[in-house]
């Protein structure tokens, strides 16, 4: 197990000039909204900032459950939940470019035996010239 460097812990800090509160709301159903709620060091809400609404849900795929979050641009919860569709397809397409970009990469990592090598030294080919 690897040990966890203390001199970034101990430098850790809490910016009390950033504090939210979550509530987490739902249909019960596929649809989650994380809503973020500014707040002030004393807990109470802090009326010049503005909330923040997060989608979450969970696709199931073929390989299992797949988490999904993704911001949603809304100034009201009403606001969220009509942005929820569409955030979902924006999050699914970026997933989606992404399994494609990875698998781009796997394919180029893809080594074929005797492709680009040219003939074995001396040119007699892999049987040595011998049919």
């Amino acid at each position: 197990m690897a040990e966890a460097d203390l001199g970034s812990v101990e430098s850790m800090s809490v910016d009390v000039e950033n504090l939210y509160r979550e509530e987490s709301i739902t249909d019960l159903q596929a649809a989650t909204i994380r809503q973020l709620i500014p707040v002030k060091i004393d807990g109470s809400e802090d009326p010049s900032r503005s909330r923040r609404f997060i989608g979450d849900t969970t696709l199931m795929t073929q390989m299992g459950p797949i988490p999904v979050q993704f911001p949603l641009d809304a100034e009201t919860l009403e606001g969220a939940c009509e942005l929820f569709p569409e955030g979902i397809k924006g999050a699914i397409e970026k997933l989606n470019e992404r399994a494609r970009e990875m698998a781009r990469e796997e394919a180029s990592r893809i080594v074929v035996p005797g492709q680009g090598q040219g003939p074995a030294p001396g040119g007699a080919g892999l049987l040595g010239g011998k049919f």
